[in-house]
């Protein structure tokens, strides 16, 4: 199920109109950096045409989430990223939700596109977004 499907489906927040309880693990799992690191990969994501799945921007705790394929642990170790699989929730803004304090999504494609975990791997270790790592550890 697309990230767009388990929205409309999620249950609100609290009752909280726009927010939304995200069961992560279920087809697709996430991967969370720190603002300074995710918008530069992001934009190098973005310069090299890599087909990008859904990005949440989280403003009050200056975070993003990539959606990516389950089954990838592994593969971040090494970097101050989290990778969030099954048992995970994530609360998310609807799609009707965004404002600057809030954040909300930077990307949400309407299919089932998710960003590719080695892509994204090469664009955090890129090197001008190596450099803003640097700053985060």
């Amino acid at each position: 199920m697309s990230v767009r499907e388990a929205l409309r489906r999620a249950p609100m927040v609290n009752d909280v109109p726009g927010l939304r309880l995200l069961r992560v693990g279920d087809g697709w799992d996430l991967v969370r950096t720190p603002a300074e690191v995710g918008f530069p990969a992001l934009a190098h994501l973005r310069a090299t045409g890599t087909a990008i799945g859904p990005v949440l921007y989280d403003g009050p705790n200056e975070r993003l989430y990539y959606a990516i394929d389950t089954g990838t642990a592994g593969r971040w170790d090494d970097l101050p990223v989290r990778h969030l699989t099954t048992d995970s929730w994530l609360v998310a803004p609807g799609m009707e939700r965004i404002d600057d304090w809030f954040g909300g999504w930077c990307e949400l494609p309407d299919d089932e596109t998710l960003t590719d975990a080695d892509a994204l791997r090469a664009a955090l270790q890129h090197p001008y977004v190596a450099t803003a790592l640097e700053t985060v550890r």
